[in-house]
């Protein structure tokens, strides 16, 4: 009776073969076959990449002296991005070594500074560099891969084909079929055959981890050259989070405006209105309903001057001139929710903080203790700041429910607040790090740059 395979079975399977071979089963285990496979292939394209790697250098030098030959060194390196992938390719289907693709490349505006960029682009050259490797790590895998299994396999079976030699004398005149090992030693009789049978079962065994040792080095050399590099990474946060930047400022310059011309616009409107409906009023003898005109009035221009300190507020809180620490007691205060605030004397102490980071600061908390008390149904949230080595380090908790995600927006317009203030903290070179389990706590840690007022 047969017991149809689950979906846990499956991925205990799965995970043994990720953890490779014992020494029983590695000749015959999947591991063992992809990765002799994948260094049949990388020999087979070391030759061609090689030839690519000296081609590039070579066209430099003789068409250094004309802008054409520098453009087409520089497509040349561009290029060999596309060799990367393939060697990538490669590693995630044969080595199952999965590594992230770099940035793609950007190419800045003008001709000039166009032309360098190609010729400079590290990830291009840093792909150059695994190809003229993997041409002596091919060659020396691929030989010590097919020697151990070519001797392993032919001595297992040597019992049976060594029948087949031609005969052979040695020096005292008599003749042998076998192997010949030094003047007089034949492997023919029935000892020695099962002595190179053991010779090669041993080095059948061998195999598999002479080799393996070969597929790491190529594990090695395409994580360390054909991943993004740590400049590479960095460029492109620094690019998305300009562009989130550049998208965060036209939305808040968006709401500011829309705010003023719905809200307090239109509120001054009316009040004007009301001024003029009284002064009518008042010429054709009625100062009572001029009274009431007045009054609305009255109400309605404080009710604007509340909403324009609002919008003030969104944009520079008012309590940020006393100092960070301020603002934030008063932001505790005014909080829907309890707040615990732990302000370490480290952040107070010494030079002020610079404007952005305090900003920053602020509207991280801010936007945090709201979606504790609006989305997390939290009771409590903890709050705590410090500042040690160049670095202010903003710790923030809340007994919700939790669940809570960063959602970078992917073209269907869904985004999270949290989305943002990454964004905004990546944008000044500092770190966000969430941990919201399904069930709660939600425990965010914001590291900033300490940087100073000038």
């Amino acid at each position: 009776m047969s017991v149809p395979a689950t979906g846990t079975t499956q991925a205990v399977w799965a995970g043994r073969e990720r953890r490779g071979p014992n020494v029983l089963t590695a000749p015959f285990h999947p591991r063992t076959w992809r990765e002799h496979g994948y260094l049949w292939l990388a020999l087979l394209l070391a030759p061609f990449a090689l030839a690519y790697v000296i081609l590039v250098p070579s066209l430099a030098a003789g068409l250094v002296v004309t802008v054409v030959g520098l453009g087409l060194v520089g497509v040349l390196v561009l290029a060999a991005r596309g060799w990367g992938a393939m060697y990538r390719g490669l590693a995630a289907g044969l080595l199952d070594e999965r590594v992230e693709e770099p940035p793609a490349f950007g190419r800045p505006r003008g001709f000039w500074r166009g032309l360098w960029a190609m010729l400079g682009d590290v990830d291009g050259w840093r792909a150059l560099l695994f190809m003229l490797l993997a041409f002596p790590a091919a060659i020396a895998g691929f030989v010590t891969s097919v020697t151990f299994l070519a001797t392993g396999a032919g001595g297992l079976t040597y019992w049976y084909w060594y029948r087949f030699l031609p005969l052979q004398a040695a020096t005292d005149g008599t003749l042998h079929r076998g192997a010949q090992f030094g003047n007089d030693w034949f492997a023919d009789t029935p000892r020695r055959l099962w002595l190179v049978a053991l010779g090669g079962f041993v080095l059948l065994f061998v195999w598999p981890w002479l080799q393996h040792l070969f597929a790491q080095l190529f594990r090695v050399l395409t994580r360390a050259l054909l991943g993004p590099s740590r400049t590479s990474v960095r460029v492109a946060e620094l690019r998305a989070s300009r562009a989130a930047q550049v998208e965060d400022a036209d939305a808040r310059l968006r709401r500011i405006e829309r705010d003023l011309h719905d809200g307090t616009q239109a509120r001054l409107v009316a009040v004007a209105m009301q001024l003029g409906e009284a002064r009518e009023q008042l010429a054709s003898g009625d100062p009572a309903v001029a009274d009431e005109l007045l009054s609305t009035a009255h109400a309605s221009t404080k009710e604007a001057l509340t909403e324009l300190r609002e919008i003030a507020r969104g944009i520079h809180p008012p309590a940020l001139d006393s100092g960070l620490a301020i603002a934030l007691e008063t932001l505790a205060a005014r909080a829907p929710v309890p707040v615990t605030l732990t302000v370490d004397p480290s952040v107070t102490v010494g030079r002020a903080l610079s404007p952005a980071v305090e900003s920053i600061a602020y509207f991280t908390v801010a936007e945090l203790v709201t979606n504790a008390a609006k989305h997390a149904g939290a009771s409590v949230v903890r709050v705590s700041l410090d500042r040690s080595d160049g670095s202010l380090r903003l710790w923030v908790y809340d007994d919700g429910r939790g669940g809570a995600l960063v959602v970078p927006p992917d073209g269907t317009g869904r985004r999270t607040g949290l989305a943002g203030l990454a964004d905004r903290v990546r944008a000044v070179d500092g770190t966000f790090d969430l941990s919201s389990p399904a069930g709660g706590p939600t425990v965010v840690t914001v590291t900033l740059p300490a940087s100073t007022r000038s």
